[in-house]
């Protein structure tokens, strides 16, 4: 009766073991990996909404432009991302074009503008680039890129470095396609009145922030509504004679094997939930049907722009942007 009990004991352990293990299988080949250069708070949000209302368990690996896509080549024999949320629109361009994504037709998008979507690949949201300002530095408040070159901004200005940030690469790139020689003569003259290019874009605002400086060239727009609804004296400044929009594009790998999944995240962010988390984040919505606290690019001067149609005009640009600078 004894070796029954025991044996019936072990059988049911087994089995329990084996239920859980299941379970435990079955659910990681649930959950969803995202790689993105968006803002911590805002992946962590959508990742929590989008758990409740689907259980999927989201995987995060947050960080800026350069290290998000130093992981995707590092990982490229053995791919781990099913979705990608980039800060730049070319890279969802150039991923297109060497075969790598997944179409997906999001039943969310009818709101979102043509020119923020493709077949594979849709915006989260929208950033743009302008001047960020402090009020307190006791510098003149600019109204155009060109007004930073005036003596009181000598030793002033920061700009976040293009090769960690995509969105101010985009911003390079929009102003050279606008004006050739202009740009680059900004560019030249602007270091001559002592700019320093102060790594991604949270560390280019901080000394602004601090005092320590007075203006960030190509600030990214939504970092610094974040630390305005803090209390900081800074100020957004879109520039008069324009600048870029930065839409980030979201899209799903074909080596994924959580396409359906990933399918169903881009379906959360874009539905009225997930775009007014986004627009929490102080960016703009991809939906043209959601509200913000901030102005739309609707409300901005856009430079008209193309997008780099392969990775060459971007790794020229920015090799040029290092030799300006005598970086290399």
């Amino acid at each position: 009766m004894f070796t029954s009990i025991k044996t019936k004991h072990i059988v049911s352990s087994c089995i329990f073991m084996a239920i859980s293990l299941f379970a435990s299988t079955s659910q990681a080949q649930q959950s969803l990996t995202v790689y993105t250069a968006g803002p911590g708070a805002l992946i962590k949000n959508l990742a929590s909404g989008f758990e409740s209302e689907t259980g999927i368990k989201v995987n995060v690996f947050q960080a800026t432009t350069g290290k998000v896509m130093a992981r995707l080549e590092a990982e490229a024999a053995n791919p781990r991302v099913d979705l990608l949320i980039s800060a730049s629109w070319d890279t969802a361009v150039n991923m297109e074009q060497r075969g790598l994504l997944a179409p997906h037709h999001s039943k969310n998008a009818v709101h979102v503008p043509e020119q923020f979507k493709a077949n594979n690949y849709i915006a989260q949201g929208i950033t743009a680039l302008g001047i960020v300002w402090n009020s307190n530095s006791g510098t003149p408040e600019p109204k155009d890129w060109v007004d930073l070159l005036a003596p009181a901004y000598r030793d002033k200005v920061t700009m976040p470095d293009p090769s960690l940030s995509g969105a101010t690469l985009d911003l390079l790139l929009g102003l050279q396609q606008a004006d050739p020689k202009g740009a680059w003569a900004l560019l030249e003259q602007l270091r001559n009145n002592g700019m320093v290019v102060s790594g991604p874009n949270a560390q280019a605002l901080t000394p602004v922030l601090q005092g320590a400086k007075a203006a960030v060239f190509g600030g990214v727009d939504y970092v610094t509504y974040n630390s305005i609804a803090q209390g900081e004296s800074v100020k957004v400044i879109f520039p008069t004679s324009g600048t870029v929009i930065a839409p980030r594009p979201m899209m799903v790998f074909k080596s994924s094997k959580r396409q359906d999944e990933a399918r169903q995240f881009i379906d959360y962010v874009l539905s009225e939930a997930g775009q007014k988390t986004v627009a929490d984040a102080w960016l703009m919505p991809a939906r043209s049907d959601v509200g913000a606290r901030r102005p739309l690019f609707k409300d901005l001067n856009v430079l008209p722009s193309e997008q780099a149609e392969t990775g060459t005009e971007r790794s020229d640009t920015l090799q040029r942007f290092n030799t300006l600078i005598d970086r290399h």
